[in-house]
């Protein structure tokens, strides 16, 4: 599969950690000589910007784009920590709980709810992060929680009124979409709610800040 990535920073990352993957590159602003002397042994293209928009979907591609190829991944499920992300589909989002999981060490990230992730975007929005973590993608969230469940999970879910702390030697942590949050049918499969605490009346965290503060607190207790 070719993807067409764009944005300076995913780019970037591209060249150092993924270089091997990349095709071509489509470059739409003038390079210095630094920035030339780090692409030799890549096919570069100078385009218009023109072409750049209509390659990038009028996204804000910065003067670069790349062609990457790549195999969606196909994980198996396991290890001590999974995050499995139900029916959310804002990729600011997305991308955020991806680049969240990677840096704190979370070992596979589900993706629930959806027929298809958009790879593309996925990349992009995870600032290529989205190369490098265990991603799968698994429609039916409740078969999902039923083999997690036969695989000893400790299912904890993301949502208010539940508790500050939770252990486990095998967690997986459930978090819903951003409008609806997890499900009746969802919530009754769990073994645990984790909560953000809120020190002021003010209840506006986006699924992506509340799992983030959730992940860490598993990950490193605090």
């Amino acid at each position: 599969m070719l993807l067409t990535i764009y944005g300076k920073r995913v780019v970037q990352y591209l060249l150092e950690e993924h270089r091997e993957k990349v095709r071509e590159l489509l470059i739409s602003k003038q390079l210095s000589p630094g920035e030339k002397r780090k692409l030799r042994g890549i096919p570069v293209k100078f385009i218009d910007n023109r072409t750049a928009q209509k390659l990038s979907r009028n996204g804000n591609h910065q003067g670069y784009l790349a062609k990457i190829e790549f195999t969606p991944p196909t994980p198996e499920i396991g290890g001590n920590f999974i995050v499995v992300l139900d029916r959310i589909t804002d990729m600011g989002n997305l991308g955020a709980l991806v680049r969240t999981s990677y840096a704190l060490g979370v070992d596979l990230l589900v993706v629930t709810g959806i027929r298809e992730l958009k790879w593309e975007s996925f990349i992009r929005t995870s600032a290529g992060a989205g190369l490098d973590m265990p991603i799968l993608v698994y429609h039916n969230i409740l078969e999902l929680l039923n083999i997690l469940k036969q695989k000893k999970y400790l299912l904890v879910g993301g949502d208010k009124g539940g508790e500050e702390r939770v252990e486990g030697e095998k967690i997986a942590l459930i978090l819903g979409s951003e409008g609806e949050g997890l499900s009746g049918k969802v919530k009754k499969k769990l073994d645990k709610i984790l909560s953000v605490e809120m020190k002021r009346n003010f209840d506006s965290l986006n699924v992506a800040v509340a799992g983030g503060i959730l992940i860490n607190r598993i990950v490193n207790g605090c």
